[in-house]
């Protein structure tokens, strides 16, 4: 954007910029002041005086550090304001102090330390998930609620609940001492997959794909694979993120979501897919030492490796692919896998088996189970209920590109 930009498209461009930068300032902020009202304000208010600023002079050459810097002056401000607060007020002072403050925990990065703040033991696992895609992720409130599949006004009191927890209990902005980590990974995990899987196919907004928030979830993985490089949850998860990121580009075409077995994969990242694969053999290989069996991760990354292991969707092994959902299933029966798995019923025993298990499940409210039902309807013949299905999965999602798909699909059913 050069200096001067107007409109829209400038608005646009702030926005894209702010959401980018978004967990960082906040990270920064939390560790600077230990607050994470002041934190989020402050971010916001950074934004308010980009839109003015930048509207006029462009973006800066570093515009994370601008919005740091504009938000860090703010909170400042608001903490001098307020006298009760001695303590932050004095913290603040000690921004400018030159000497480096001692570290925090074995990680030294801002974002994964919120991600921890945020997942402490101390909040109910939904609110750990829904804070910290609030604050790392910067989704809004809408976006998160969507994830979850409730309400919106649920889903700020949960998030506003969840901020007023760790200020009351003083739970401390760090990461656990390394023998502690095990036990608060699962939720750090969760955490980065669903900032992944929002960013993979977006609840909302214009944007099918939101790029900066699949490279945020890949590149937290990383780092936290480099910090417990022995534990194959993590390993497995940055499989799976990557060998479905590698699709990402043959995913969509004319604004329509494709689907898996209709992508052209000489259009995937072969570099994404070969990593992946080689990230599944190593957990493998851990497992024929260990005899340890594979944890949720794991396994969903390998049911990716195996259909990104098949140049054509003809090749698909699906015999493999519903033997490790039925491990997955064991380990999670949750409907959404069992929904999943279906999929694969279907391929081996036709689509009346799996719609017959599909019907069997509680997920009236979610699009996928809904666009699974149409297809599989369709295969059958069923074009009038098909119908319905489609009517039904296009009202539940909110992506535009799926949208045009499943309304194509409706629009090609004959009768």
């Amino acid at each position: 954007m050069t200096a001067g930009g107007t409109g829209r498209a400038a608005d646009a461009a702030i926005e894209q910029v702010f959401r980018d930068e978004f967990g960082r300032v906040v990270a920064a902020l939390t560790r600077r002041f230990g607050d994470l009202d002041i934190a989020e304000e402050a971010a916001g208010e950074a934004l308010v005086v980009a839109l003015q600023t930048w509207r006029a002079d462009g973006i800066p050459p570093n515009p994370g550090g601008w919005l740091t810097t504009t938000a860090g002056n703010r909170a400042i401000d608001r903490i001098r304001r307020e006298s009760r607060r001695d303590d932050k007020h004095r913290q603040a002072e000690m921004i400018h102090d030159p000497e480096p403050h001692e570290a925090t925990g074995p990680v030294q990065d801002d974002r994964l330390r919120l991600i921890f703040t945020c997942c402490h033991p101390a909040l109910a696992p939904e609110a750990r998930v829904a804070l910290t895609l609030r604050l790392l992720g910067g989704l809004t409130v809408p976006e998160i609620a969507a994830a979850f599949l409730v309400p919106e006004t649920t889903m700020a009191q949960r998030i506003t609940r969840a901020k007023r927890k760790i200020a009351g209990a003083g739970i401390p902005y760090r990461v656990p001492e390394l023998a502690d980590l095990p036990e608060r990974l699962a939720g750090v995990l969760a955490v980065l997959y669903l900032v992944f899987n929002e960013g993979y196919l977006a609840t909302g907004g214009d944007a099918p794909v939101r790029r900066e928030l699949c490279a945020e979830a890949i590149r937290l993985t990383r780092v936290l694979r480099s910090l417990l490089p022995g534990e194959p949850e993590v390993v497995g998860l940055l499989a799976l993120m990557l060998l479905t990121d590698a699709r990402r580009e043959s995913r969509f075409a004319g604004g329509e979501l494709v689907p898996l077995d209709q992508q052209d994969r000489s259009g995937w990242d072969s570099e994404l897919v070969a990593e992946g694969h080689e990230l599944v053999l190593a957990c493998l290989a851990r497992e024929r030492v260990t005899g340890q069996p594979p944890g949720r991760y794991q396994l969903l990354a390998a049911i990716n490796a195996v259909h990104t292991d098949a140049a054509d969707a003809r090749d698909t092994d699906w015999g493999q692919v519903a033997a490790l959902y039925d491990q997955l299933v064991r380990l999670d029966p949750s409907p959404v896998v069992r929904l999943n798995r279906a999929v694969a019923v279907a391929e081996l025993d036709g689509p009346a088996v799996a719609l017959a298990e599909v019907d069997r499940l509680p997920l009236d409210g979610y699009h996928a189970w809904h666009a699974t039902r149409a297809d599989l309807l369709r295969r059958l013949g069923r074009t009038t209920e098909a119908r319905s299905a489609y009517d039904a999965a296009i009202a539940a999602t909110g992506n535009a590109a799926e949208e045009a798909w499943l309304t194509r699909r409706r629009d090609q059913l004959s009768g």
